[in-house]
Order: C-alpha cells, then sequence, then structure tokens
C-alpha cells in the first residue's frame, strides 16, 4: 500500500509543470504526508504487540497467586504442625521421666527388702560370735572324757567292781552335758547359727571361704587339698561365715 502511494505522489509530481515544482514544494510535501499515511498502518502493529504481550503477562502473573496462597496455607498450617511436633517431644520426655521413676521405686523397693531382712538375719550376729566361746569350751569338755571311761566292760551291774560306779557317774554327767549341747545347738539353729566340721566323714575338699588351713602334711589315701582333721570347728550365722574352721590339709606331692 505504502509503494502505490508513493508511485501516485512521483506520477503526480511529473505531470505538473515547471513552476509549479517552483512555487510549491511539491516534494517536501510528499515527504511530509509520508509518515501520516504510513502512520495508520503502525497503529495495528502497536495494537498487536500489546494485545499479545496482554496473554503473555497474564499467565505468568497466575503462579504468584497461586504459590502466594500455597505458602499462606504452609504459614497456616506451620503453627499446629510446630505445636503437634512439641507435645510428641514432651510425651516422650514424660513417658521416659515415668518409666524411670518406677525403675528406681522398684530398685529401692528390692534394697529396702534386701536391708529389711538382712538385718533380721544378722541381728544376733554380735551375740552369736560372742556366744562361740562358750560353744567351744562345752565342745571341748566333751572332748576330754575318754570313750572307754563311758561304756561299762560288763553289762551286769551286779558284778562290777566298786571302782567302775565311779565311771558310771562320770558316764552320766557326760550324757547330761552331751543334751545340754544338743538343745544348746537345736535352739541355735532355729536363728539360723550353724556348726560345722570338715572333717567328718570321708572329710570335705579345703574350701578358703569356709576353711583356715594351719598346716598341710602327707596322709596315705587321701587326695591332695582334702581336710583329714580339724583343730577348731567353724560357725555360720544364715549362710554368712561367722568364723573359718581351721584345719589341716593333705599334700602328697
Amino acid at each position: 500500500m505504502i509503494q502505490r502511494s508513493l508511485l501516485r505522489h512521483v506520477q503526480a509530481v511529473r505531470h505538473l509543470p515547471p513552476y509549479a515544482s517552483r512555487t510549491t514544494p511539491v516534494k517536501r510535501g510528499a515527504t511530509q504526508r509520508l509518515p501520516a499515511l504510513s502512520s495508520p498502518q503502525r497503529l495495528p502493529s502497536q495494537r498487536y504487540y500489546s494485545a499479545a504481550a496482554e496473554p503473555a503477562t497474564n499467565p505468568s502473573s497466575e503462579p504468584p497467586s497461586s504459590s502466594s496462597a500455597s505458602s499462606e496455607a504452609q504459614e497456616q498450617e506451620d503453627p499446629t504442625k510446630k505445636e503437634l511436633d512439641t507435645k510428641n517431644r514432651e510425651i516422650i520426655d514424660l513417658k521416659d521421666r515415668y518409666l524411670r521413676s518406677v525403675a528406681d521405686f522398684r530398685n529401692l523397693q528390692d534394697r529396702t527388702k534386701r536391708d529389711v531382712q538382712s538385718a533380721r538375719d544378722f541381728a544376733i550376729q554380735k551375740f552369736a560370735t560372742d556366744l562361740i566361746e562358750s560353744v567351744d569350751n562345752l565342745d571341748r569338755a566333751l572332748g576330754t572324757v575318754p570313750a572307754s571311761k563311758l561304756a561299762p566292760q560288763n553289762s551286769d551291774p551286779d558284778t562290777l567292781p566298786e571302782s567302775k560306779e565311779y565311771n558310771k557317774d562320770l558316764a552320766n554327767l557326760y550324757d547330761g552335758l552331751k543334751m545340754t549341747e544338743t538343745i544348746l545347738m537345736g535352739t541355735l539353729k532355729k536363728h539360723g547359727m550353724e556348726r560345722f566340721d570338715p572333717s567328718e566323714g570321708k572329710g570335705e575338699m579345703f574350701n578358703p571361704n569356709l576353711h583356715e588351713a594351719t598346716f598341710q602334711t602327707k596322709v596315705d589315701g587321701k587326695e591332695d587339698g582334702q581336710v583329714f582333721m580339724t583343730q577348731q570347728k567353724g560357725f555360720s550365722l544364715n549362710g554368712r561365715v561367722l568364723r573359718a574352721a581351721k584345719v589341716g590339709v593333705v599334700k602328697n606331692s
């Protein structure tokens, strides 16, 4: 369209007379009117670009609104989530404290029971320790009487000589002391105190927790480390050793 209009103006200028071109500046006017003719053609291009820019800018403006909406929703949800996490941590902490308190209380109960039982079992420990010497003296008194003085040589008391009557009195005294010792040891056993002799029977093996070795020697028919003689009997109170037994131990090798 622009070219056609230019051609028309050029042809019109050529057909004009020479004086007309001198008096009136047709070319200048034509050249000045060209922008006016071309200006209507530029308007649609500007409108086109402006119209095309609008749909390009609108989609880009929509995502920020959606992202802002999601961020606002997250901001609204975050306090609730934080509060929930805080409560969960508090619950875990309180549960841990509760379990520890229960465990401590049970341990305290068990410890208290052990202490009470120990106090009951060993309340007479000092008294029993002081009584050991009396029991030892009674045992020594019974051990000084030989067995030959206790059993009559003749079963018929009428044929016994007068000297044998004294042996009968000694046997009666021995029996009375033996009964006293038996009753005393039975009473002590009720309260947890017991006497033990490692050399009784075949002889026990040496136990450093119960026995105190005073000497070692060779003994035929015995194993190494076996107790063959007791110098002093031992005592225990409810499983606790009050006094270890003093013994002799076999050592053949």
